[in-house]
């Protein structure tokens, strides 16, 4: 195998319709080749010893460039390679963007007996951000998450979360995120500081949050994606049921794994079909 290297999209996924140029250092293109449905670079050709430029291309991502070193057995291992979507270094456009909850997905992850994780979602909330076209600290975020909304895929699970032991749903129907500031902290990621209200009870959260990029859609509008993750502590929002096993674990984690992959719609409202 001459040349090798795996192409994936900031989160994760596989770009199988990619491009990898080769070039020695006189300029001289040596090898083209494409990825294959798995994003993947698999080239015979044999290549000399020495170093190249390897530059990775594909419609709809930025291309980016790097430097490999053939060994003498005339194989490179470029490794993985992360594509960003073109204006993902840049913000989306300014104005309102309206979140898509049909193909954005709240998910929390607690640990379970000590050993393992349990996976649970919210299935129904909406959300709006604001792009300030001035300065981009100046931007806003509103989210409202109803609480009897959470899946974990067990029936009987669900219900005792909905209990008063820990979300209430009664007496506290929704979850509400207001965010109060936007600090940058690289090229395409941010930290966006927010008050949190769960469960009666108001918690300054910061959310670690990257930008995935801007594009298209069938329905003739602008989508724009991120991905936002934090931790909480139910105990900061008064939830401290547990049940302490014989060798003293908690059956269920105090600590919560937040993942947020949001689609947002240039606008005011989202498209009706």
């Amino acid at each position: 195998m001459g040349l090798t290297a795996r192409i994936r999209t900031r989160d994760g996924w596989a770009v199988s319709h990619a491009v990898v140029t080769v070039t020695d250092m006189t300029g001289t293109q040596v090898l083209r080749a494409e990825a294959d449905h798995e994003g993947t670079i698999r080239d015979t050709t044999h290549l000399t010893p020495g170093a190249y430029t390897v530059i990775i291309t594909a419609v709809g991502y930025a291309p980016t460039a790097s430097s490999a070193i053939v060994t003498a057995s005339g194989r490179a291992d470029i490794g993985t390679i992360t594509l960003a979507r073109q204006g993902g270094t840049e913000l989306p456009p300014p104005g309102p963007w309206t979140i898509d909850p049909a193909h954005s997905t709240i998910a929390a992850t607690a640990q379970h007996l000590g050993i393992s994780s349990v996976h649970g979602r919210f299935t129904d909330f909406t959300g709006t951000i604001d792009i300030a076209p001035d300065d981009i600290t100046k931007s806003r975020v509103e989210a409202t998450i109803r609480t009897a909304s959470i899946d974990t895929g067990n029936t009987l699970r669900d219900t005792h979360l909905k209990s008063p032991d820990f979300l209430d749903v009664e007496q506290h129907p929704e979850i509400t995120y207001h965010s109060t500031g936007l600090e940058t902290t690289g090229t395409d990621r941010w930290t966006l500081h927010g008050d949190l209200r769960l469960h009666g009870h108001t918690r300054p959260v910061d959310l670690d949050l990257t930008y995935l990029g801007t594009g298209p859609d069938p329905w003739g509008g602008t989508r724009a994606a991120f991905r936002a993750t934090t931790e909480l502590h139910r105990e900061d929002f008064a939830m401290n049921y547990n049940q302490v096993l014989q060798a003293g674990i908690a059956a269920i984690g105090t600590t919560l794994k937040i993942q947020l992959d949001i689609q947002a719609v240039q606008g005011d409202t989202l498209p009706t079909t």
